[in-house]
């Protein structure tokens, strides 16, 4: 059997203050409001955590802290957890003036709290950062601190199926009209960061047979970042199809997002 001190993982020191100030999602609304404002991608996983005053919620992966300081103005009980020491202490300085968060650096696989403990666990942008054991042992603690009547909300991003299936297609098209060179063969070096650290990414399908492989009963969807390319009526024509029409809509839209609750 696989030792768990043998199987892969991301080291650490690979989330340095560089990658989360210039390459983690929401990092220029961050720089600009010093956490006060989230990106659109963020704001919308929050907000289908249907938070209010009194709720516990736990944010694993809870990187610069933005998401808890929300939390905590929302009057929520926050806590957040970071495998990264960097990210812990970005959390701390952007929380030193709200009350009601607390941070620590824990391993998303061994979480440091009561079963039960929370009414809402928030897995945002995490998930393409774990490998596919360290994923199942991540979702076996969620549920196990997750309260029966509370749910688990999940943003992940890229779409597999996109990056395995669409993107060599957009990257032809786009080479034939003379801008290929801003489509790397490797779709995670779009984000030259991401060849590092992204190690996982799930199309909704496998986000769902994973979740309900650990006894949650999730919804999952896609959607993608609005697109303010200027385009003939040809392309608007084209895209509209395929982010808006399935089959096509699954390969090509970027995002995937669940929202999961406990099956007992």
């Amino acid at each position: 059997m696989e030792r768990e001190r043998d199987r892969q993982t991301v080291p650490s020191d690979r989330y340095d203050q560089e990658y989360f100030l210039t390459a983690c999602e929401g990092y220029e609304e961050f720089a600009s409001s010093e956490g006060k404002l989230l990106s659109r991608r963020l704001q919308s996983a929050l907000a289908l955590g249907g938070i209010g005053a009194g709720m516990r919620v736990l944010d694993v992966g809870c990187g610069r802290g933005e998401i808890l300081r929300h939390c905590a103005r929302m009057g929520a009980e926050a806590y957040g957890v970071d495998y990264a020491a960097v990210a812990v202490a970005m959390s701390r300085r952007a929380l030193a003036d709200d009350g009601g968060a607390a941070v620590c650096q824990a391993d998303a696989r061994r979480l440091p709290f009561a079963d039960e403990a929370f009414d809402r666990v928030l897995l945002l942008d995490l998930v393409e950062h774990l490998y596919p054991w360290e994923l199942d042992q991540a979702l076996q603690e969620a549920r196990r601190v997750l309260r029966r009547s509370g749910c688990l909300v999940v943003h992940t991003a890229p779409n597999l199926w996109y990056d395995r299936y669409a993107y060599p297609l957009v990257r032809a098209v786009r080479t034939v009209m003379g801008q290929g060179d801003r489509y790397p063969k490797n779709p995670r070096a779009l984000v030259p960061a991401n060849l590092q650290v992204h190690v996982n990414e799930q199309s909704a399908l496998s986000l769902w047979r994973n979740l309900r492989r650990h006894r949650f009963r999730a919804r999952v969807w896609l959607d993608t970042p609005p697109q303010k390319r200027q385009e003939g009526w040809f392309f608007r024509c084209v895209r509209a199809a395929l982010f808006g029409l399935p089959p096509f809509r699954w390969f090509f839209e970027r995002e995937v997002f669940a929202v999961a609750e406990r099956v007992s």
